[in-house]
């Protein structure tokens, strides 16, 4: 004797859209196997069995209206057979039941993780759309240009909003040289001119004694920090 298997349903409706004019119908079974399934434009004929052959599952559903079985698709993942059958006539309305005959069953009953109201469809994105929304930002995150740099960045010039940092060097801030004329720029190079005019120098740089670390220039070091330090 065979048994009915769980069956859960919802449904899109649309006139000018095909794509979201359908029915979401899943089948839920409990590890089956030798499993059948028919699907023509006015009916849907299913048959398998548990993995222990002890019980035999059978469908036989006519639906309220025609669908179009070259537009629907079947996918079958551990219990569930799942469907999605576009609906042959482009309507605004929603189909009043799943079967022609107006009967209830106890094994059909309305899938609510997909119902929605159908003068509340159009404010509800399907399951395709949401996937297509979280892809289709994968090229760059808002604002960032494809991952080019932070907004406001200007090439990793700065941080958003960080002009007003005061003591930070080139930051807009007192409290230190600007190293924005310091560099000329991005990618320039560093002018010790300019940093000796802004610690008081007039444009010529302390002596700070050559490379072998000279005990000769220590003097010249020495007034060198004694004005620095006079000046800040």
């Amino acid at each position: 004797m065979s048994v009915h298997p769980a069956v859960t349903w919802a449904q899109r409706s649309s006139e000018s859209e095909p794509a979201k004019n359908i029915v979401y119908l899943t089948i839920e079974v409990q590890d089956p196997v030798d499993v059948k399934l028919d699907l023509t434009a006015t009916k849907l004929t299913f048959s398998a069995q548990s993995a222990d052959k002890a019980t035999q599952y059978a469908l036989d559903l006519e639906f309220f209206d025609e669908i179009d079985p070259e537009q629907s698709r079947t996918h079958e993942a551990g219990n569930k057979i799942s469907l999605v059958l576009r609906k042959k006539k482009a309507q605004a309305e929603f189909w009043p039941r799943l079967l022609k005959e107006k009967v209830k069953l106890h094994y059909i009953k309305t899938d609510f993780d997909k119902w929605v109201d159908e003068d509340e469809q159009e404010e509800v994105a399907d399951e395709n759309d949401d996937m297509a929304n979280m892809m289709g930002g994968m090229g760059g995150m808002p604002g960032m240009g494809g991952m080019g740099g932070m907004p406001g960045m200007g090439g990793m010039g700065g941080m958003p909003g960080m002009g007003g940092m005061g003591g930070m060097p080139g930051m807009g801030g007192a409290g230190g040289p600007d190293l924005s004329q310091l560099l000329g720029g991005a990618g320039g190079d560093f002018d010790f001119s300019k940093l000796a005019s802004q610690l008081g120098k007039g444009g010529e740089m302390p002596d700070f004694g050559d490379e072998e670390g000279e005990e000769g220039e220590e003097g010249d070091e020495g007034d060198v920090e004694a004005e620095i330090s006079t000046k800040n």
